[in-house]
């Protein structure tokens, strides 16, 4: 059965904004005026090009009949932010999927934030930071960028949550110093971070044993896989056992068996192809799940995550 996250569906352009210098904000509405699907701090959908499949995050206001997402323009991407930019105007007619949301943020009461966000990071930072100032809990945003006119929102951030945004823009000499930040953090902070691998992999080796959520704008570096040999893969659903040999993934396998699977990235940062692990032990590869639900082995995303014991059972 499909979740809401992997229904396609045409939408609108209903406008475009300048949010900063190379950011366009694309607010996205329903062909018939219904409102869109609800989503939460800290989703994405998946945009369906002529180029391929992007992945932006929701930046406009929870529970509003339309969509908004925030497109940095990428002068060395791959063409997609660029067509967004070039090509999409108002009335132009969009196909997406989604929302689908791996980087989920719900506030708990007696519990304090960090929220680190370097550039186009800020994108579905900042939901999460109006959800904690709604909830009423401790929080406080570290909002890096080259400039303050290539940082969407920055005024509207330091208005709207006085004394709880410092922003270190590069071109006036401000530095976000990350090992000084953690080593006075109460050790109970919950820390989320979105923005570019510099800044994920810095706030990784500060974090210490701070929990900490992270979403990657490119895959991790891995190293060897756990296993060099082929393993089996069991389909519980179809009843199929396949082998996938070292050099393929298992979604390419499965593809070629006749299992459909939807999968846009391939590289293990969307998680469109997040599968159910019913048994055995996987070699976790992806770029989305924190030590803690990778230890769980419940789900894999099956373009990168390989098996680590001969066999694996997946809900396919």
């Amino acid at each position: 059965m499909s979740s809401s996250s992997d229904i396609e569906r045409d939408v609108i352009v209903a406008s475009t904004t300048r949010a900063a210098d190379g950011v366009r904000l694309i607010e996205l509405r329903h062909p018939y005026g219904l409102a869109l699907p609800a989503w939460e701090p800290g989703a994405h959908i998946d945009v369906i090009l002529p180029l391929g499949e992007r992945q932006y995050s929701l930046v406009g206001e929870v529970g509003a009949p339309t969509w908004t997402i925030g497109v940095l323009r990428e002068t060395d991407g791959r063409g997609g932010s660029a067509y967004l930019h070039d090509t999409v105007a108002e009335g132009a007619r969009l196909r997406v999927r989604g929302p689908r949301n791996h980087f989920a943020f719900q506030p708990e009461e007696g519990r304090s934030y960090l929220f680190l966000a370097g550039g186009i990071g800020i994108t579905p930072i900042r939901s999460m930071v109006a959800a904690a100032k709604a909830a009423g809990v401790d929080y406080l945003l570290a909002y890096a960028g080259r400039s303050r006119a290539t940082m969407a929102f920055v005024g509207e951030l330091e208005a709207g949550h006085p004394d709880r945004v410092a922003v270190y823009a590069a071109d006036e000499g401000a530095r976000l110093d990350l090992s000084r930040l953690f080593e006075t953090l109460d050790p109970t902070t919950v820390v989320y971070c979105c923005g570019p691998t510099r800044l994920i992999d810095a706030v990784e080796a500060a974090a210490g044993g701070v929990e900490l959520h992270l979403e990657r704008f490119e895959a991790k570096h891995l190293g060897e896989p756990v296993l060099h040999e082929a393993f089996e893969v069991e389909l519980a659903v179809s009843g199929e056992t396949l082998t996938v040999p070292p050099e393929r993934s298992i979604l390419e396998v499965v593809e070629e068996a006749g299992v459909l699977v939807l999968s846009s990235c391939r590289e293990g940062t969307c998680g469109t192809c997040e599968t159910v692990v019913l048994e055995g032990e996987v070699d976790h590869r992806d770029s989305i799940l924190s030590p803690q639900e990778q230890a769980a082995m419940d789900v894999m995303y099956i373009c990168v995550s390989r098996a680590a014991c001969p066999r694996l059972v997946l809900e396919l």
